[in-house]
């Protein structure tokens, strides 16, 4: 069975560069744009989950259905 971290990274990866950008918006005085961005970095990680999350179902659905 082969284990990919490649999501686990991405979404680390994606939580990352918001939380910069989030910090440096607030430090620059742009806090309502920094809560913007951490809201589309949010959606972005939202997004990318239930992709994942559809590609398990459909995994589960072929093993246990023997498709």
């Amino acid at each position: 069975m082969d284990f990919d971290l490649t999501p686990v990274f991405q979404i680390g990866a994606v939580g990352f560069i918001t939380a910069i950008l989030h910090t440096v918006l607030k430090q620059a005085g742009k806090e309502d744009i920094a809560h913007w961005a951490t809201l589309v970095g949010f959606i972005i990680v939202l997004y990318m989950v239930s992709h994942y999350l559809g590609n398990l179902f459909s995994e589960v659905k072929r093993v246990f259905l023997f498709n």
